[in-house]
Parts: structure tokens; sequence; C-alpha cells
């Protein structure tokens, strides 16, 4: 199922965005603007996850269409297999910038399991990584599909929608500082410093997808001020 409804009484990362997207998104709204070099006057319409929607997330030819583009014409199963990824949240801009967003509340969910696909999906998802990772010029022998695969199957999505399709495709990575329900870091140090443990892990610290991509740090008592 590409179309997946979530909870409202959830908590950590899920939870957070969900108020954050419904109830306050000018609060990210400028973070993504200033970090993207977005036009200040940009608007950005916010299309998963929506209450009105039972907060659902999307993922294969649902993902695309939610992002406004035809699955048959950008035919994203010769890229990736699927039940490929499964975005937190969906937005785009009037101008049709499109921002694929994930988020984290604590630092466990850096790490992911390894791809659990089956040996015909292996072998797309592993020609569409290294097709990646030879953009990028990273020739490191470190498996793309091992403990941050989610992050670098992001960042393979990046690729397919800007280089490859030709369009105007931003990755931005929300993470929530002081979410106590998940233990979640307390500070912005804290993350940035997972954050370069991981990229220094992969060989990702620069590269040519980097100014497509922004790191956003909320503090979730930012959040409860609002409310």
């Amino acid at each position: 199922m590409a179309r997946k409804p979530q909870k409202s009484d959830s908590h950590g990362s899920l939870k957070q965005l969900q108020v954050l997207v419904n109830q306050y998104p000018d609060l990210i709204n400028d973070h993504i603007k200033n970090q993207l070099n977005l036009s200040s006057n940009s608007e950005i319409e916010w299309l998963s996850p929506l209450k009105e929607d039972n907060y659902a997330e999307y993922t294969d030819d649902d993902f695309i269409d939610k992002i406004g583009l035809d699955p048959e014409e950008i035919k994203l199963e010769d890229f990736w297999p699927k039940r490929g990824a499964n975005w937190d949240a969906l937005s785009k801009t009037k101008k049709g910038e499109i921002i694929l967003v994930e988020a984290k509340a604590n630092i466990p969910e850096m790490v992911s399991p390894p791809s659990g696909a089956g040996e015909k999906s292996m072998r797309l998802i592993s020609k569409s990584l290294n097709e990646t990772k030879k953009y990028l010029n990273k020739t490191n022998e470190i498996d793309w599909t091992g403990i941050f695969y989610q992050y670098t199957n992001r960042i393979a999505h990046l690729y397919f929608l800007r280089v490859l399709k030709k369009k105007k495709a931003y990755l931005v990575n929300i993470y929530f500082v002081g979410d106590k329900s998940v233990d979640g870091p307390n500070t912005v140090d804290e993350w940035k410093g997972g954050i370069k443990v991981m990229n220094n892990y992969l060989g990702l610290n620069s590269h040519k997808l980097k100014k497509y991509m922004a790191d956003i740090f909320i503090d979730i008592s930012d959040i409860q001020k609002m409310g």
C-alpha cells in the first residue's frame, strides 16, 4: 500500500512533524526558505502528513503523484523497486519546487536497518545507489545498503528527481531537539555530532547534491510555546 495513514496519538518525530505541518507550518517554512535559498515570498504548500488525509505518508507511485508528477512519465520503478522510500512529509512551492522531508527525534533513528529487499529488488537498489555514488564522485567501498541505508536511499531519490528527471527537488532533514518522550538530544550540537559521524562514515561531508539539501533543527519547546 503506497498511501499509509498514521495515528494522531503517537510520539517522537511522527507526532512532532504532524503538529508542525498542520498547526505551525510557518515555523518550518521560514527555515526551509532560508536554508535552501528560496525566495522569502515563496509559498510552501504542505501535501503530507495532513490531518484531513489521516496524516498519511506516501511511497512509490503515490508519492510521485502526490508531488504533482506523472508516474507514467517519471517511471520510478525503473530506478527503485516497489515498497521504497516512505516519506515523512512532502511539500511544494507555488513555483513547483519539490521538498522531500525526513524527520528524526532521537539519535537511534539515524541508524536504519540494512535493506531487506529480495534478490531482484536488491539488484536494482544496488545499481541505483552505485549510480548515485558515481555521480557524487564517491569511490569508497562503504556499503550504502548498510546501517545508514535510509539516509543514502533518500539521497538517491534526490539524485533521481533532480539529476535524471530534471525536477527542482530538495531534501530536508528535520531534527527535533528536546523530545523527552523518546530520549532525544537536548542540544543542536548533539545532533550535529551524530550527523558528522554519519557523513564521515559515508564520505558525504561534501558532494554535488549538498546545495539541494538542508539540516533543520526545531526545538520542541518552540512548538509548545505556540500551542
